[in-house]
């Protein structure tokens, strides 16, 4: 197609521009970055010299101006940024699926060069006010920052537009509430005297006594337990996910080091596992079944196979029901108020657990071993609360005290 140096109305052209027959304008430059020949269009000059502007500030920049990368969508960029990073399996279908389910079609085909701070503030206000939780918005949020991150670091784009963008959106996170003491005692005690649940007795000792979470205790197997010297081994946990073979068991490695651990068993946890091989023992279970390696597991159903993640809430919900009809039904019979368990899950134990051991007074450091966190604040959570309900409680006692000397 011909071009010329002047345009229509005689202005003369800039080294670089043309006028088209088709009556469009194009500017022809070198991408210093790449070497490659790119150009632009624009339907009059000072559109085109606009463009030019911007072309000659991005290459100062050192942001990339060819025309494949300005094409990116987030949805590719997120590709790109899955490849570099070294995630378990268990991990990667996570975030994969997170991606697919919330943002792929929400702003994923945004333009990653047109994307705005205002584009994701508004997918955010968008999750809020469907019901979404702060967690699971910060979460699609550490998803998007670091991919948006590498763009940055990739000279694709100057700012990440997620920058300064999570505060203020989503339900606040439910405050974990342990059970009391006389909570734990009564569900115990219900436990450990029903002809039905009594077999899970052992179970939630050593969920207690332990604080593990719930893969790592359904995980554990008879090779992880060593009671001569009172220790529990914790360096996997157990799945039930679709890593893409379907549904099935798998074992997965703790996200961090911190959650590969050796913890020291109490008399009381020693004597629940030494129970525990009793009952496995007299119920005959299969100790053959596999996973990914791994048999021998300590805590079963009847065919041997191990507990589901969700059947140990299942478990704790059904408990909870059993006593809170016996307890109505002996209210009624004492003339009294119920004073009924809240429905809990195998994390509300794990926190119960954390919280038992902050109240003795373990040292934090310790504690923080124990449970696996990976961050010292998450062990400090449940050692403030509690450091204020003793403040509270100082305080109620001083004016007793004032009153019984007045």
């Amino acid at each position: 197609m011909a071009i010329s140096r002047k345009d229509p109305k005689g202005r003369k052209l800039r080294e670089g521009e043309n006028w088209r027959n088709d009556g469009r304008y194009s500017y022809r430059y070198t991408d210093v970055r790449t070497g490659k020949r790119l150009t632009v269009y624009a339907q009059d000059l000072p559109e085109l010299r606009e463009k030019e502007k911007q072309i000659a500030k991005d290459m100062e920049d050192n942001i990339l101006t060819d025309g494949a990368i300005k094409k990116m969508t987030l949805n590719t960029l997120f590709e790109r940024y899955m490849v570099t990073r070294e995630l378990a399996d268990t991990t990667r279908v996570s975030y994969v699926r997170a991606w697919e389910n919330r943002v792929k079609d929400e702003i994923g085909n945004i333009k990653v060069v047109q994307l705005l701070p205002s584009h994701i503030k508004e997918y955010y206000a968008k999750l809020s006010k469907a019901g979404y939780a702060y967690s699971t918005i910060k979460y699609i949020h550490n998803l998007l920052y670091p991919a948006l991150e590498m763009a940055v670091d990739d000279d694709i784009i100057r700012k990440n537009p997620a920058k300064s963008s999570i505060s203020d959106y989503g339900k606040p996170a439910e405050e974990k509430e342990a059970l009391t003491v006389s909570q734990q005692e009564k569900f115990m005690e219900f436990v450990k005297q029903s002809n039905v649940y009594n077999t899970y007795y052992p179970m939630f000792t050593i969920m207690i006594g332990t604080g593990l979470r719930c893969g790592e205790l359904i995980g554990l197997t008879w090779k992880d337990i060593n009671i001569k010297a009172k220790t529990v081994n914790v360096d996997h946990q157990l799945i039930y996910k679709n890593l893409g073979d379907g549904c099935k068991f798998h074992i997965s490695t703790p996200k961090t080091e911190s959650g590969i651990r050796i913890i020291p068993m109490t008399q009381e946890v020693a004597k629940a596992f030494e129970e525990q091989r009793k009952i496995n023992f007299m119920l005959a279970k299969d100790k053959s079944i596999e996973v990914d390696g791994y048999s021998g597991f300590v805590f079963t159903a009847k065919s041997g196979r191990p507990l589901m993640p969700n059947g140990v809430n299942s478990v704790l919900y059904n408990i909870v029901d059993a006593y809170n009809k016996v307890e109505v039904e002996w209210a009624k019979k004492e003339h009294r108020k119920a004073e009924l368990l809240p429905k809990f899950s195998a994390h509300v134990m794990r926190h119960t657990a954390c919280t038992r051991m902050a109240e003795c007074r373990m040292d934090v450091k310790v504690l923080q071993y124990i449970m696996g966190h990976a961050h010292i604040d998450v062990t400090m959570e449940v050692y403030n609360h509690i450091g204020e309900l003793t403040r509270i409680e100082k305080e109620i006692a001083r004016l007793d005290s004032m009153a019984l000397n007045a």
